[in-house]
């Protein structure tokens, strides 16, 4: 697959593969509404892929208003079908970037069209809000940078309130992306953390990071392997994120000389020169 890169940055970063499965559904849909013996690949399909995938390199890394651009036109080349079922798994996969940088805000654009959506869909988007089956009490508050904004070593935390809504049933864990299944089954915060670090796919990987954080389910080694995972791919915005949280961490802990070392990396990404 050809990789696209949207940055500000010198150096091409890599076009993250718009998560997983969810991702794999989605194109599998494309490939279905136009099979046949070889017919010509309708302009629809090829606009909606690429823009999604453009879309969601523009948000990792940063660039909003691409990102805004891309999706409108994904979106727009989808409707064209008039499959709700291809919108919702769109936006979906939207919503799940915005769970790996750590913005906790509505899936708005899947909750207007929820009452078309399939178990499935549902049981994702139940998973992406931290609804996850019961689990024992979290050793620390579920907290990320404030909605919608890139994060920044000034910025004031919000902490997830506990979700209203009911959580994910038992019965709806093998309805999940096979990747976020032993995740969201996991009966400890360390199981779920090693489930986590045993995903493959990179995206996936900070996305079940960020439903364990707004679960309020996030070990230090979690922060530390979705760091490691956005510094490896060149991602930003969500590397600010968790370091961001990193940070915060270390100064409730009193540890002022990690914190501060976290906070020196955060400025060399913001000011790169």
């Amino acid at each position: 697959m050809k990789k696209t890169s949207i940055s500000h940055a010198a150096t091409p970063q890599p076009t993250p593969r718009p998560h997983g499965a969810l991702a794999a559904a989605l194109s599998a849909a494309l490939l279905l509404a136009g099979c046949g013996s070889n017919p010509p690949v309708p302009d629809w399909q090829m606009t909606a892929h690429g823009s999604i995938e453009r879309a969601t390199s523009a948000y990792m890394s940063g660039n909003a208003r691409v990102e805004a651009a891309e999706f409108a036109r994904a979106r727009e080349a989808l409707a064209s079908t008039g499959k709700v079922d291809l919108i919702i798994r769109a936006e979906l996969i939207r919503c799940a970037a915005r769970v790996a940088s750590l913005v906790f805000e509505g899936c708005t654009g899947y909750d207007k069209l929820a009452q078309d959506a399939s178990p499935a869909d549902r049981a994702y988007a139940t998973y992406l809000a931290g609804r996850l089956p019961a689990a024992p009490a979290p050793a620390q508050p579920a907290i990320a940078p404030q909605p919608g904004a890139m994060p920044s070593t000034t910025q004031s935390p919000t902490t997830a309130l506990p979700p209203t809504a009911a959580p994910l049933a038992a019965a709806d864990l093998a309805l999940l992306p096979e990747q976020h299944r032993a995740v969201a089954a996991a009966a400890s915060d360390v199981t779920a953390a090693g489930a986590v670090q045993a995903i493959a796919d990179p995206l996936s990987r900070l996305v079940a990071s960020g439903v364990l954080l707004r679960a309020g389910r996030a070990t230090p080694q979690l922060l530390a392997d979705a760091v490691e995972t956005a510094s490896a791919q060149g991602w930003r915005r969500p590397l600010l994120a968790w370091l961001g949280v990193q940070a915060m961490r270390a100064e409730q802990a009193g540890d002022t000389i990690e914190a501060q070392r976290i906070k020196r990396r955060i400025a060399l990404i913001t000011n790169p020169t």
